[in-house]
């Protein structure tokens, strides 16, 4: 006489509860918002078919063209200019030692717990003070002060597993202090950096309280061309663009992160 054994329960803790809570309560308006995107009517109350109309006005739409462009300036032009000045501010505070090196450290780093209407409003009173005119390229020197603290934090992690042996080898090799840093130090550097900028890139991309404040007439980042139209309700079209905002900002974040994981693994095997 054969006796199965008991079958085991299904036990479902409260931390599995409250995890599908959380990921209910941050992905289901994003679900909602992806729905109602191929709407057809013009209106988000209320259901009446699907369509990819939206999405192809979007293509056809000036205002929202050239809003993308001056995003993608902006981005490109501070993650650029952040790259290369937070690159060397983590090497500096890394590898030199000089006079008030933990007060620049922690300076450096607070745009990263600075509300961003702070930096903001300090950035508009900078300008005004020097009467610089606002366009678009104050955009990008505001960008630049965030985008430059997210970059030296994630190349600041990277050389905590960089060998600095390698670097003293080169220089007893016959190698210059620049050829070392170019030919041994960077490119070890350089998953970090890469990580950094796709970081920065997404949070400038995304970015509407700064733009907002620092750009001129004329200079409207998506992110503003967004809350322009919103003032008059929410339209099909403006739920197309925010899922295409978050898809791209997903897939940006998705390449960093892979980026960081790949190379954590690699350090550690």
């Amino acid at each position: 006489m054969n006796i199965s054994p008991p079958k085991e329960k299904l036990h479902i803790g409260w931390q599995g509860v409250f995890s599908v809570l959380m990921f209910i309560l941050m992905y289901l308006p994003i679900a909602v918002l992806a729905f109602y995107s191929f709407n057809q009517s013009p209106y988000s109350g209320a259901w009446e078919g699907f369509t990819w109309e939206w999405y192809e006005n979007l293509f056809r739409d000036e205002r929202i063209l050239s809003a993308l462009q001056n995003s993608l300036i902006v981005a490109f032009s501070a993650v650029s200019i952040s790259a290369v000045l937070g690159t060397l501010m983590a090497v500096g505070l890394a590898r030199y030692r000089f006079l008030g090196k933990g007060l620049y450290r922690g300076i450096s780093y607070l745009p990263l717990i600075i509300p961003d209407i702070a930096i903001a409003v300090a950035t508009l009173v900078f300008l005004a003070a020097f009467a610089i005119r606002l366009s678009v390229w104050t955009i990008i020197a505001a960008h630049v002060v965030f985008c430059l603290a997210y970059i030296g934090l994630v190349v600041s992690s990277r050389l905590t597993n960089v060998d600095p042996h390698l670097e003293e080898a080169a220089l007893d090799l016959g190698a210059t202090p620049f050829q070392a840093f170019v030919k041994v130090l960077l490119p070890q550097l350089m998953p970090g950096i890469i990580a950094g900028c796709l970081l920065a890139f997404v949070l400038s991309l995304d970015d509407f309280l700064i733009a907002s404040f620092t750009a001129g007439s004329g200079s409207n980042t998506l992110p503003m061309e967004i809350f322009s139209r919103i003032r008059t309700g929410v339209k099909p079209d403006i739920n197309a663009l925010s899922v295409i905002l978050i898809i791209v900002s997903a897939i940006v974040a998705f390449v960093a992160e892979s980026i960081r994981n790949r190379t954590d693994y690699s350090n550690h095997n």
